[in-house]
């Protein structure tokens, strides 16, 4: 579930092994490439934390976050 928190929506992902977490990951980049909207991603292992916010409205949550995040919850 996404969470906004200190400006951001943010939510964190775990999978069951890091080739999981990693094909996740490159299916979110070819999303965020599409919309031209790249969002924070760190990857330990099996975790995944992204974080949306868009940087030219001032760092703070829009449309285009919640967008871009629905489009994610769709690979997971």
């Amino acid at each position: 579930m996404w969470k906004e928190e200190n400006n951001k929506l943010v939510r964190h992902f775990q999978f069951d092994n890091f080739i999981e977490a990693f094909a996740f990951l490159s299916k979110v980049a070819i999303l965020a490439e599409k919309v031209n909207h790249h969002p924070e991603i760190f990857n330990v292992y099996n975790k995944v934390n992204i974080s949306l916010s868009t940087h030219d409205a001032g760092d703070i949550v829009t449309d285009k976050d919640r967008k871009l995040a629905e489009e994610i919850d769709k690979v997971v």
